[in-house]
């Protein structure tokens, strides 16, 4: 599970251009939005695609169980995990 948060980390890193922060930098279970990273609605839709062609998972905009993937890396890196089970 490490090496796919850190694989998250670098697909947040690039997809939203974090261009002062590195892999080290993140948190993995630090919130990814408000006082978190401070990610916003628009890199959550950004940071989906990308999560999408990367791993093939679905992801629906306004469901609440989505928002609850997008609450940390260590999260994101759960979803990912049980979808190429």
């Amino acid at each position: 599970m490490q090496t796919l948060e850190e694989d998250i980390k670098e697909l947040i890193i690039e997809v939203l251009q974090l261009e002062d922060i590195g892999p080290a930098d993140i948190d993995s279970a630090a919130p990814l939005f408000g006082d978190g990273l401070g990610l916003d609605s628009i890199d959550a839709l950004e940071l989906g695609v990308a999560l999408q062609k990367r791993y093939g998972i679905t992801l629906s905009a306004n469901s609440e169980e989505t928002r609850k993937h997008f609450a940390s890396v260590q999260a994101l890196a759960a979803l990912v995990a049980n979808h190429n089970q």
